[in-house]
């Protein structure tokens, strides 16, 4: 029996998919392009949010893969309660790393350098010059520390950083040296003139920067978030920017979209872009070899990549 396939990409614009499957586009629309029960791969819309992304999973009774477009899974795990046991769930590790490093590099380097300032004066006519920190000689703190994390200090390395140091969920030792676990993180941030977060939003993760977190910042530091919204305490992080006592760079925020009118929006020393971490010219050629390199292996019937958990 041939196998269904969703993908929210265009199958005949997708070079290398194996033939013996058959494709069904759906990016989320109130239709859907088929039974979900036929569905064995289902792709997941990119950045349509938790719902849309869950609707299909109550149908899908044969479902073998769960596929995301983003290095984040917590927008579909609402939904994996509904899946039967053993279903794969991917991520898209190799999509975002270029995208995202690149952003949070533009992120530290705009704060640091009073960027924003710069435009609000440029609107202005006023000629706002002086010294502004710089990147070189800063210590940098990596919370998370997966591929995103990873491609981030390789982007650093040019910067002439007194320090790097890395953190994730567990200690180990990567390519550019040890990795701290969490637990070591109150020793770690008060050394720190920029701590990025580029972790996963987990049970562990949510709301990790919180007032205690913030309190254990050096005064100055630079917050930069890359992970999602509610890793960090958006009260507690309104709190310190209001004193003046840290910064904060942030691609993402709790709530999302920022909604009109927020405090956030205009919070001293803050830098908002719009969760586009990811969604650049660089996403779409990266996705479709994804799904060309996974859908090869499904139809071959050798195990996919990237697998993040199995349904139980």
């Amino acid at each position: 029996m041939t196998k269904d396939v969703w993908l929210p990409i265009a199958a005949d614009e997708i070079e290398g998919l194996p033939e013996g499957l058959h494709y069904r586009f759906w990016n989320g629309g109130p239709e859907f392009p088929a039974d979900p029960a036929d569905c064995a791969y289902y792709v997941v819309p990119y950045m349509k949010g938790p719902e849309v992304a869950t609707r299909p999973l109550a149908g899908m009774a044969g479902v073998e893969v769960v596929q995301t477009l983003s290095a984040g899974i917590d927008h579909v795990q609402p939904g994996l309660g509904l899946l039967r046991p053993g279903v794969r769930l991917c991520n898209a590790r190799g999509v975002h790393e270029a995208s995202t490093a690149e952003l949070t590099l533009a992120l530290v380097l705009s704060s640091l350098r009073g960027v924003p300032g710069f435009v609000r004066g440029q609107d202005r006519e006023e000629w706002r010059d002086g010294f502004y920190p710089a990147l070189a000689d800063k210590s940098v703190l990596i919370v998370g520390y997966g591929s995103i994390g990873a491609a981030i200090e390789d982007r650093l390395a040019p910067f002439e950083c007194a320090r790097i140091t890395r953190v994730a969920r567990t200690a180990r030792t990567a390519a550019h040296g040890p990795v701290h676990p969490l637990a070591d993180l109150p020793a770690l941030l008060p050394a720190a003139d920029v701590v990025i977060l580029s972790t996963p939003l987990t049970e562990q993760t949510r709301g990790l920067a919180d007032a205690a977190f913030l309190a254990r910042m050096k005064d100055g530091a630079l917050l930069v978030n890359v992970a999602r919204g509610p890793v960090v305490d958006t009260k507690a992080l309104l709190a310190e920017l209001e004193t003046g006592r840290l910064r904060a760079a942030l691609d993402v925020t709790d709530p999302e979209p920022l909604p009109a009118g927020h405090p956030l929006w205009h919070a001293p020393g803050v830098l908002i872009t719009p969760h586009v971490g990811g969604s650049t010219s660089a996403f779409m050629p990266r996705a479709k070899r994804l799904l060309a390199r996974q859908l090869t292996r499904f139809a071959a019937g050798e195990p996919v990549d990237n697998t993040v958990l199995i349904t139980e």
